[in-house]
């Protein structure tokens, strides 16, 4: 039975630790900075407010890239989780406590934050676009889109990342974890923005100051990354032993 530990506060505020948070708020902002500001520039391309085809597809391709390269830069390090649903989904798994759970996302939601400020200043004051759900759609149906593709993506994080059957895949974990998020904007992007990431839609809600919709991108994957969670680690894992929290998720 895949069991919660809440942490000890010296380990928390270890020194190895330290270095997890910071390379998770280096990375989540790299991240956001690509994935949003390829919305912005796109916006700043077209005359046409309407994300068409040719827009969705490259806007899914930066959010996968970047975040490929964000999760191979601090998976050494703080296991590169980049995102509040991910390490809440690893936190019910046994994989990280609580505790130095809580810190990640404090370093994610400034990443985020700080990436949006910069964007906001290198683009001449340019809107910093939010998350919200398309014109006929309801915030519960939002939050279902969220669920589902946010379960994909901690379920892919669990079954190439934190496996203890598998061993080191290298390259291999984020290429995955890239791939089901490029994959899954094209599916959710038109409908509910296809965000699976707190931190992701929280960063352009401060810049812009803009929260109306804010709650359906942490209620939707904070779910969807918990039920991941629960099911890998139960049904899969088993009896086997977490990972050690001074290894790859600190």
């Amino acid at each position: 039975m895949v069991k919660i530990a809440f942490g000890n506060y010296n380990d928390s505020v270890s020194a190895a630790s330290i270095k997890a948070y910071l390379a998770e708020f280096i990375a989540t902002l790299l991240f956001v900075f690509a994935g949003v500001g390829s919305v912005i520039s796109y916006n700043k391309l077209t005359t046409d407010a309407a994300l068409d085809p040719a827009g969705l597809v490259a806007v899914a391709v930066a959010h996968a890239f970047a975040l490929f390269v964000g999760v191979s830069m601090a998976a050494n390090i703080s296991g590169g989780h980049l995102n509040p649903a991910v390490t809440f989904g690893l936190a019910v798994g046994g994989n990280i406590t609580i505790l130095t759970g809580f810190f990640y996302w404090i370093a994610q939601l400034l990443g985020s934050t700080i990436a949006c400020l910069l964007l906001k200043f290198v683009t001449g004051g340019l809107a910093v676009p939010t998350h919200g759900v398309a014109a006929g759609l309801t915030g519960f149906e939002g939050v279902v889109m969220e669920i589902v593709i946010t379960f994909a993506l901690v379920y892919t994080v669990y079954a190439t990342a934190a496996d203890p059957k598998n061993g080191s895949l290298g390259t291999i974990a984020p290429i995955a974890i890239g791939f089901i998020v490029g994959a899954n904007i094209l599916a959710a992007g038109p409908f509910s923005g296809g965000s699976m990431n707190p931190a992701r839609s929280f960063g352009p809600a401060v810049v812009s100051g803009d929260f109306s919709q804010n709650w359906i991108y942490w209620v939707g994957p904070l779910i969807g990354g918990g039920l991941a969670g629960l099911i890998y680690g139960d049904v899969f894992i088993g009896s086997h032993d977490p990972l050690p929290v001074s290894e790859d998720y600190a």
